[in-house]
C-alpha cells in the first residue's frame, strides 16, 4: 500500500487498483483483466459508495486529474465515468469547483425506473427457469432488511 496523502490511498498491481479513504472501509476496485471497461468499474464503484452513504450528499469527489493520477489511467476515462454518473443523477458538476454527490432524491427516480425494468426482465427469466415465487420473495425480504447478496 502506498500512501498518497492523509485521507486517500492507492494500491496498484499488474491486475488491480484500489482507491479508497482511510475513514471508509468501502473502496473502488479496478480489475484490468475484467471484460468490463474501466470507466464502468469506476462508475459502479462510485455509485456503490453513494448508495451505501459512504459518500454524503454534496461531498466533493476527487478531481478528474487527481483520480486519474492516483489510478494511473487516462483522465478521459475518469471524465466519462463522471459524465455518466451525472447523466444518471448521482453527481452534479459546478464549473470551476468540481464534481459533487447529488442529493438522494435527485438520483432516485430515473435509476429506479431503469432498475425496475431490468428487475422485470430478470424475474420473468427466473420464472421461466422454474424458480419459485416464494424463493424470490424471500430474497427480496432478506435484501430489504439489510442482508448481504447471496
Amino acid at each position: 500500500m502506498v500512501k498518497a496523502d492523509l485521507t486517500c490511498y492507492t494500491v496498484c498491481t499488474k491486475t488491480n487498483s484500489t482507491v479508497g479513504t482511510d475513514r471508509r472501509s468501502d473502496l473502488i476496485q479496478l480489475n484490468y483483466r475484467d471484460s468490463k471497461p474501466i470507466y464502468e468499474q469506476i462508475k459502479d464503484g462510485l455509485r456503490r459508495l453513494i448508495i451505501s452513504n459512504s459518500l454524503s450528499a454534496n461531498e466533493k469527489l476527487p478531481s478528474v486529474r487527481e483520480l486519474a493520477s492516483r489510478l494511473a489511467i487516462n483522465p478521459n476515462t475518469i471524465q466519462k465515468a463522471y459524465r455518466d454518473l451525472e447523466s444518471d443523477g448521482y453527481v452534479y458538476s459546478v464549473a470551476g469547483k468540481g464534481t459533487f454527490v447529488a442529493e438522494h432524491q435527485e438520483s432516485c427516480h430515473a435509476r429506479a425506473d431503469e432498475l425496475l425494468e431490468d428487475f422485470d426482465d430478470i424475474v420473468e427469466e427466473l420464472c421461466f427457469l422454474s424458480v419459485k415465487k416464494a424463493e424470490l420473495i424471500e430474497r427480496i425480504d432478506h435484501l430489504a432488511e439489510g442482508g448481504e447478496n447471496t
